[in-house]
């Protein structure tokens, strides 16, 4: 089985951190830069890809996801090696 799941965190234009989700990283980082991405991301563009993590399954993706997400924004920075 391939990791064709992907946990990604992006740094904004205006230095904040977004996680999401997806399963082709490339594409998904392409639509935040076109606006067409997050609600959280238009405005903030653009944006950097900052840190994956790949996963075998989309409920262990999603699991990690919710984990960064619940992080402190320099717990989050420490982890992308933005600290």
């Amino acid at each position: 089985m391939s990791s064709d799941h992907h946990v990604y965190v992006l740094e904004c234009d205006d230095g904040t951190l977004y996680t999401g989700y997806t399963t082709d990283v490339e594409r998904r980082v392409a639509e935040h830069d076109a606006g067409e991405g997050a609600k959280y991301t238009r405005g903030r563009t653009p944006v950097k890809l900052v840190y994956v993590e790949s996963f075998d399954s989309k409920s262990a993706a999603m699991s990690r996801e919710h984990e960064i997400k619940q992080l402190s924004r320099a717990a989050k920075a420490r982890l992308v090696g933005l600290d």
